[in-house]
């Protein structure tokens, strides 16, 4: 290659056929982001063209296993209002605009992760090549950070793709393989990675004619049509996102409803909608939570762990789970349990697991299988690196299995217990290597939660506690640390929510109202349907824990708990239930659903000031992860600390004040607030 030309983010190569390869390669980073800075100096470079045009150009990374990360989130947390972010998103349509103009062929060659500005910037190209590795994965997912693509992604996936499938991508934020990615013409060609660079130079060479996307699917930008499919879209994304809560869909669909007739008005606007998106409240919440998501995947990388087989004591709809989900993540996986039909029943439900993950990848499937493997008389033990106990929460018969498995484990083997709510001190006394046990709190249901809490004993050996965290990333959820204690984090500051909503219902208060104030304030579901997910019984099992240890009296709805009301699972709980849905009384309505609200939020907000005063996490931020992610707590709000950061010490102390008056104790102002900064 000749005429080499260094630059600090992209180095230009121009080869004998007078192509121009564009390296990106963010210096001193594992992932390449389009910053600020990496847009001036590309931009620099396409302006260059100008004058010298080579005869095509292909855009490639430098790095091992991504294209473009997206754009530098934290620039987006500098801009202070509407102008500022106005003039940001100008500068990124000034680029793509470039690139689409050049009047050369250009190419894209994508391998690993591409989302965002690097999938728009692919977009502006005129054609896209990506590896068929299971690394690449392309997608636009700034709906989840509050906006929507300001860098030309919306008129130009539509243009590529059509309506449906561009609004799809976009407004769920999920990543496609690229065979997904294929199927929807986003991309032009899916080949292996050793034929990746041979592709880009042909299409490069040759510019071959982009196949039209055929004419239903171009049919639906009629101007007639759209209302229609706009409506149903704005009705589909209403089940999930109330539009006060998270306006960025619903900015996508007005901006495609109104302009997608005109490419040229539909860029102008779509960088005017996006200014005004990014400095929202919601906005800057959202990318706080994508920082507190990578806070807890650091948590993980401190201590490396390679762990060759696990091993799952306890079959049970938990056990089974946390089974199933680590034979999905690629581990060698034993689950015992002393009652062989249920054994069965859990190798069963895997299946289930194994097709809602890998849909028709039958190798996949048959792998996962091979990986997972029933042991009733325990075997595993032997051989597991990390032991996950899940059996059920009695003290002293956890105890009695601990004493059984330990002289068959493996000396450095990791004894992890699943336990919501027993302090690890109660359980590591009877191990003659009580350093080896540490919490490994799992979130119901398994494969949807993040969260996985690693619970730190006053016992335990600070490297296994290091070693856990590093598992809890590796099986891909986000790993919390936490001292041990009575409900540790996420079940501390989640069931005094959940009482005092049962308080309520005691009070004649009805269900229906107590859960549409909390899905009002942005949970994703009411505290009453959420007990009877979880059962009413486990509630009222941790909530007996509480009681003793934090002074949490139990309502009398959990104290004169029927066996054959125990919620969802038996059919009914506080609601009846049909084909697994409450039946609910929409009708019903009540005076003060304020009052609701407030003592809901109020009572978990107070204990998560609690928990931080007891230094149960490192920091302030861990807390709103903790939360944000073990419950589904509305994370356009920022967590619970940030929510009363943002609202005001003052005002919501004079909200607790008056409702200690009405109400008792319960609401008095614990001390941590004075400690939130």
């Amino acid at each position: 290659m000749l005429n080499n030309e260094a630059v600090n983010h992209w180095k230009v190569e121009t080869d004998a056929n007078n192509i121009a390869w564009l390296h990106f390669d963010n210096p001193g980073a594992s992932a390449n982001l389009l910053s600020q800075a990496a847009i001036r100096e590309l931009d620099d470079i396409i302006k260059g063209f100008k004058n010298n045009l080579p005869q095509a150009v292909i855009i490639l990374s430098d790095k091992i296993s991504s294209f473009i990360f997206g754009a530098d989130i934290k620039e987006y947390t500098a801009l202070e209002n509407k102008q500022q972010a106005l003039d940001f998103m100008h500068k990124g349509h000034a680029l793509m605009n470039r690139i689409e103009a050049l009047p050369c062929p250009t190419v894209s060659m994508i391998h690993g992760l591409c989302f965002g500005g690097g999938t728009e910037l692919a977009l502006a190209c005129n054609y896209i090549i990506a590896s068929d590795d299971k690394k690449t994965k392309i997608g636009l997912p700034e709906i989840k950070l509050g906006i929507h693509p300001g860098y030309g992604g919306t008129a130009r996936s539509i243009e590529r793709c059509g309506p449906i499938a561009a609004m799809n991508i976009m407004l769920t934020g999920r990543a496609l393989t690229a065979r997904a990615a294929k199927k929807i013409n986003l991309i032009d060609e899916m080949v292996p990675i050793r034929q990746l660079k041979t592709a880009a130079e042909k299409y490069a060479l040759t510019a071959p004619i982009r196949h039209k996307i055929p004419f239903l699917m171009r049919l639906a930008n009629h101007a007639v049509i759209r209302p229609l499919i706009a409506k149903q879209m704005r009705k589909q994304v209403a089940k999930k996102a109330k539009p006060e809560h998270y306006p960025a869909p619903y900015s996508l669909i007005n901006l495609w409803l109104k302009h997608a007739d005109n490419k040229r008005l539909m860029l102008e606007k779509e960088a005017e909608a996006v200014a005004e998106l990014a400095t929202t409240e919601t906005a800057r919440n959202l990318v706080r939570v994508f920082f507190l998501q990578e806070g807890l995947k650091s948590q993980g990388k401190q201590t490396p762990f390679e762990v060759e087989h696990v091993h799952v004591i306890g079959g049970g709809l938990m056990g089974g789970d946390i089974a199933s989900w680590c034979a999905i993540q690629g581990y060698s996986v034993t689950v015992q349990d002393q009652d062989p039909a249920r054994l069965a029943q859990t190798i069963k439900r895997a299946q289930y697991s194994f097709k809602k993950k890998f849909k028709r990848d039958r190798r996949a499937i048959r792998d996962a299988n091979d990986r997972l493997m029933a042991d009733h008389r325990g075997t595993g033990v032997h051989r597991a690196d990390i032991i996950i106990e899940a059996i059920f929460e009695d003290v002293a018969v956890k105890r009695a299995l601990y004493e059984s498995i330990e002289p068959n484990m493996k000396p450095d083997a990791i004894l992890a217990t699943n336990t919501s709510s027993i302090k690890l001190e109660d359980l590591s006394s009877c191990l003659k290597n009580p350093g080896r046990l540490v919490g490994l709190h799992f979130f119901n249901p398994v494969a949807l939660m993040p969260l996985v809490e690693i619970i730190r004993g006053d016992e335990s050996d600070e490297k296994v506690v290091q070693q856990t965290l590093a598992f809890g990333k590796n099986i891909g959820k986000l790993p919390l640390a936490v001292k041990s204690s009575p409900g540790f984090l996420v079940n501390r500051i989640l069931m005094p929510y959940i009482l005092e909503a049962v308080t309520m219902v005691d009070e004649g208060i009805p269900a229906e109202v107590i859960d549409k104030a909390a899905t009002d304030y942005g949970m994703p579901m009411g505290p009453i349907e959420l007990a009877d997910t979880v059962g009413l019984d486990i509630c009222k099992s941790v909530a007996n824990i509480l009681s003793e240890a934090l002074d949490m009296p139990l309502p009398e709805n959990l104290k004169n708990l029927s066996d054959r009301k125990l919620g969802k699972k038996t059919g009914e709980g506080f609601y009846k239930y049909k084909d697994n849905k409450p039946i609910k009384n929409k009708s019903v309505s009540y005076a003060n659903d304020k009052e609701v609200q407030n003592r809901l939020v109020l009572r978990l907000v107070n204990e998560a000031t609690a928990c931080l005063r007891e230094g149960l996490v490192e920091n302030q931020d861990l807390i709103d992860a903790g939360v944000i992610f073990g419950t589904g707590f509305a994370p356009f709000r920022g967590g619970p600390l940030e929510y009363i950061r943002s609202t005001g010490i003052d005002i919501l102390s004079q909200s607790l004040a008056s409702l200690e008056t009405k109400f008792g104790s319960r609401f008095k102002k614990d001390e941590g607030w004075s400690e939130i900064k």
